[in-house]
């Protein structure tokens, strides 16, 4: 998404699945605290039979407005859906007996890049168009390969992978093709992400407890520290104009949601609660966030002004809702 243990929903394709993919996949979704999952391997556990409820209608089009794309267990396993800014017209995108989570839109908003675990159990990133079609694999190797951003062209995919052992960043085209390596630490890299320029790449390196974000330039040279905190500092978010980077700290305990500048400046702290907040995600105009909370009891989806004020939550339902990614508005 610190990460507690928490199993993953059971499905007959999920149940063995690797330690990073139930790190990244499920337990990112179902509860994001993880301060204290790398190192341990977590079993499936069915969810509730009540989960098992009327299914939410497949999606035929999300539309050309913003949308929010996330990931939910609410149909008994975690897949991805859609809705409009407000928490309105939730459709759900993909639908397989296995784990689907971490959407991520392109820059043009027509396609969607996510993790899902449906060929074999590992962990694999996929592309489908907007409305759910097109389902394609990108990759494939003997590794567990998450968190996939998209370069601000469209050209190119960050992500990380551990299929050389301890996760690392990786980089490809984006149909699958040129996969290297940028990062080569005796630790942990995950996370990356981005920044609207293409030239700089944010991450999160470091091990259990003590996870920091880094900055390096788009081809993994001048890698750079910006946060020194007790804790974990993880999932770095930029703004659209590339002036902030969100991310989540749990330098002060719990898990919260923190904005700094790309050189590590002005740190400050925009969420105030006892409770996770995880996995923020820029509106497109860079005046909201949208990001993942436990304060209702079940993790959902909640969106907030930049500067943490007005607070909302935009799903309700008691199977889990997260890792949120935000689309602009289609150019008609």
């Amino acid at each position: 998404m610190g990460r507690v243990r928490r199993e993953l929903p059971a499905s007959p394709r999920s149940r063995g699945v690797p330690f990073l993919a139930v790190l990244f996949l499920a337990v990112l979704l179902i509860l994001t605290l993880a301060d204290c999952v790398r190192g341990a391997k977590i079993g499936p556990r069915p969810l509730p039979s009540r989960a098992r409820t009327v299914p939410t209608p497949d999606a035929t089009h999300p539309g050309n407005g913003e949308m929010i794309a996330f990931a939910s267990a609410r149909d008994g396993n975690l897949e991805i859906y859609v809705m409009d800014p407000e928490g309105k017209r939730q459709l759900r995108l993909t639908k397989n007996e296995a784990v689907d989570v971490d959407p991520a839109w392109s820059p043009d908003g027509k396609k969607i890049l996510f993790t899902s675990t449906r060929d074999g159990g590992l962990a694999h990133l996929y592309v489908m168009d907007a409305d759910g079609s097109h389902q394609t694999r990108l990759t494939n190797d003997r590794g567990n390969d998450l968190s996939g951003r998209w370069s601000s062209d469209g050209k190119r995919i960050v992500f990380e992978s551990d299929r050389d052992g301890d996760a690392q960043i990786f980089v490809m085209n984006a149909d699958g093709t040129g996969q290297a390596k940028l990062t080569n630490d005796p630790a942990i890299d995950e996370a990356p992400a981005w920044s609207p320029n293409g030239r700089k790449i944010a991450f999160a390196r470091g091990h259990l407890g003590t996870m920091e974000i880094y900055l390096m330039d788009a081809d993994g040279s001048n890698e750079r520290r910006l946060t020194t905190t007790p804790g974990n500092d993880e999932e770095p978010a930029w703004s659209p104009d590339g002036l902030w980077i969100a991310f989540r700290s749990s330098r002060d305990g719990t898990p919260q949601i923190y904005v700094m500048r790309p050189d590590g400046s002005e740190q400050t702290r925009i969420t105030h609660t006892n409770f996770y907040e995880v996995s923020p995600a820029w509106s497109p105009d860079g005046q909201r966030i949208a990001f993942q909370s436990t304060r209702s009891g079940f993790l959902q989806v909640f969106v907030m002004n930049a500067d943490g004020t007005a607070q909302v939550a935009l799903t309700d339902n008691p199977y889990g809702d997260g890792v949120p990614d935000w689309r602009a508005e289609l150019a008609s």
